[in-house]
């Protein structure tokens, strides 16, 4: 696509060139599989690479769940300060079975430590995202339903993200009922929050900022200048490592890029991999150079 006549001259190397890079990077690294998809609200360019393929969402899921907590704070059904209480015990989606979140198994022992209290729902959003909290995601997923989850992505006309179950829900794990999403599903919904057309230019803000507190580092922003900004959600299981975020760069609009690899379980080298991924696609949109070389 043409860089609009308002947008900085950039010499952009042709899709062409990026795709034959994250091709050799993918046989390389010695991953499964690679998906890649990028909307550029700068030049508006968009880049796909495998970027309809389904991936096991992993953690990434949780981007869904955020969506549906701040659509029910829209509708005014609930309020970032309305507690609810924390629990250990949830049901599984295959029979409906009890099922914990396994302490040694979650990121974030702060809520771990909260069961038997309660927490307000704008805390849990913010450890279900910055720190990766299973339990947080549980309780927030069992509020809002999967119904309401699946009905607000659909409303959105987000295509590419199946919502199926809670996370450490090991027995429908084991007959296949997964959480699954695309590249293109993920850079959807993240574009809908950049754009601040998520309810409301507030709500989408504080979307963004619960975003711009996570803590794990060594994916997108790892590729990245030191004075990049990435609002972004990370995921990883034994056979994934994902990453997905919005791009903040000086002096122009940002980019949204989702990064989705799967591997063997003993294969290393994921994060390092999602990291070079990332300088590639900024190489690409800077024109092969960074902001501050002119």
């Amino acid at each position: 696509m043409p860089v609009p006549v308002s947008s900085p001259a950039l010499s952009l190397e042709p899709a062409s060139s990026l795709r034959d890079k994250l091709e050799e990077l993918e046989e390389r690294s010695h991953a499964r599989a690679v998906g890649v998809a990028v909307h550029d609200l700068e030049t508006e360019l968009q880049f796909h690479y495998r970027s309809e393929r389904w991936f096991h969402a992993a953690s990434t899921i949780k981007l869904a769940v955020l969506l549906g907590t701040f659509a029910l704070i829209h509708n005014g059904k609930l309020l970032p300060q309305s507690r609810l209480h924390v629990r250990n015990r949830f049901r599984s989606a295959y029979d409906g079975s009890a099922f914990r979140v396994l302490s040694e198994r979650d990121a974030d022992s702060e809520v771990q430590a909260a069961v038997g209290k309660t927490m307000r729902v704008g805390e849990l959003a913010r450890h279900m995202i910055a720190r990766s909290s299973n339990l947080a995601t549980n309780l927030l997923l069992d509020l809002l339903g999967l119904e309401h989850l699946q009905r607000t992505l659909d409303e959105f006309h987000i295509t590419g993200i199946d919502l199926r179950r809670g996370v450490e829900d090991e027995l429908a794990f084991e007959h296949a009922i997964n959480n699954r999403v695309t590249a293109d599903g993920l850079v959807q919904l993240l574009r809908l929050i950049a754009e601040e057309r998520a309810f409301t230019p507030d709500l989408s803000r504080a979307m963004l900022d619960i975003l711009h507190d996570q803590e794990c580092r060594n994916g997108i922003p790892a590729g990245l200048p030191a004075h990049a900004r990435v609002a972004h959600k990370t995921g990883e299981i034994s056979t994934i490592a994902h990453d997905a975020g919005i791009v903040y760069l000086p002096k122009r609009k940002p980019y949204i890029v989702a990064i989705l690899t799967e591997w063997e379980p003993e294969t290393t080298g994921r994060s390092p991999t999602i990291a070079a991924a990332s300088y590639m696609i900024h190489q690409h949109l800077m024109g092969g150079k960074d902001e501050d070389d002119d």
